[in-house]
């Protein structure tokens, strides 16, 4: 008797795991160590990161960084790893079949902690993430791909998702935002009002993707249209930053005026913008979902270490009961989302976006819930000192925040 089915990782892949964890050993960890930088990531992590006399924002000491690590990684090869090959990744040319490998990946880099090589506060990666450019790849037209995704990999390009409002969240269908048709100055285009929230990298975005109804009734998928705005076009106003617990914010709050743009600004077909808003929220969702069981291991591996060493009365917590039962408990959770990801991830690179949304759709629903379970499972078993105890106040103590 024979079977198909198998639970082991590519061999292909186990290879390039390594080889990423020797390049991270002998470049971004002694540059993380160099000039002090580790304030970035140690209990001064927040202050370090954070321009307080910039409303928050993050300083440029941080940024710049950020972005020496990604041109180390992208010299190395290791950072658009994802991108189809024609813009020096290895993925396919169409750009399908990396979610499987990138969500492996992924959760084996946040389970390291933190560190220079992956950051979950700004979704920073040695291996980077390109939602944006898959969105352009398979809705664009060639000029746009030529401007935005060459331009974005040279780092002249800088995108902004605006998809939230203020009034509406998973809700998108009801989005407020509108756009009709306008001429100015005898061109044709679009006249957009409305207002956005989570617009994450505004500070230093050239170009915005805004979300906004051009037809159809609120809660209908259909009618919803993608615009390609230039950060510097007239009546783009940033209102503010919305401060986070985990500071520097680049969320702003951006408003949209009367804002005419023209009618190659268009991403997509008009009337059928939320399948590109989904391109984007899919690819990005299952990589931040492997990230977060990363995360999750990290801090049952670290539970588990110090429930070995501390021995109060005498013995060590990991032999009383009350200590073992929740860490068997969430490391079964993790192993149960961890199958759930990985199968979502390799079918994801079955299909293309339309159908991932049609069949995958709810599983997507099912594996944020159960990455929900675990966060607060990890929450109330070292956050609240079950098995750390008291000296997880202490800020000296690494952990995921």
């Amino acid at each position: 008797m024979t079977t198909e089915m198998n639970f082991s990782l590519p061999p292909a892949l186990l290879t390039y795991l390594s080889t990423l964890d020797a390049f991270i050993t002998t470049t971004i960890l002694p540059l993380q160590r160099k000039n002090d930088n580790n304030r970035f990531f140690d209990h001064r992590r927040e202050h370090a990161r954070t321009d307080w006399d910039a409303g928050g924002l993050p300083n440029a000491a941080w940024e710049s960084l950020l972005s020496e690590s990604a041109r180390l990684a992208d010299n190395a090869g290791f950072y658009r790893f994802s991108l189809p090959v024609q813009y020096g990744g290895q993925n396919t040319s169409s750009g399908r079949g990396s979610n499987l490998w990138m969500s492996v990946i992924r959760e084996h880099l946040a389970a390291k902690g933190l560190g220079l090589f992956n950051d979950l506060q700004n979704e920073h990666s040695v291996v980077g993430n390109f939602p944006d450019v898959i969105m352009v790849l398979h809705f664009g037209t060639e000029e746009q791909k030529r401007e935005l995704i060459w331009g974005r990999l040279r780092g002249e390009v800088r995108i902004t998702f605006g998809l939230t409002e203020v009034e509406h969240g998973s809700d998108a269908t009801w989005m407020e935002t509108r756009g009709v048709r306008g001429v100015k100055e005898g061109r044709k285009g679009w006249r957009i009002n409305g207002r956005k929230m989570w617009q994450t990298g505004m500070h230093r975005a050239t170009h915005c993707f805004v979300f906004a109804r051009t037809g159809g009734r609120d809660g209908e998928a259909r009618g919803i249209t993608c615009f390609v705005v230039p950060r510097e076009t007239e009546r783009v106003i940033v209102e503010g930053y919305q401060w986070t617990l985990n500071m520097p914010t680049d969320h702003a709050t951006v408003r949209f005026e009367d804002v005419w743009v023209p009618e190659e600004a268009v991403l997509g077909k008009v009337g059928e913008g939320l399948a590109v808003a989904q391109a984007f929220v899919h690819e990005n969702r299952i990589r931040q979902a492997a990230s977060s069981l990363g995360a999750a291991v990290y801090c049952v591996e670290e539970s588990l270490k110090y429930a070995r060493k501390r021995k109060p009365f005498g013995k060590a917590l990991a032999e009383n009961q009350a200590i073992q039962f929740p860490l068997v408990e969430l490391a079964t959770q993790c192993e149960m989302l961890r199958l759930l990801i990985r199968k979502t991830a390799w079918e994801m690179d079955q299909m293309d976006h339309v159908e991932v949304e049609k069949k995958l759709g709810d599983k997507i629903g099912r594996y944020r819930s159960m990455e929900g379970g675990v966060t607060a499972g990890i929450y109330h078993l070292s956050i609240s000192g079950d098995t750390i105890g008291g000296i997880e106040l202490q800020k000296e103590v690494k952990r995921y925040r």
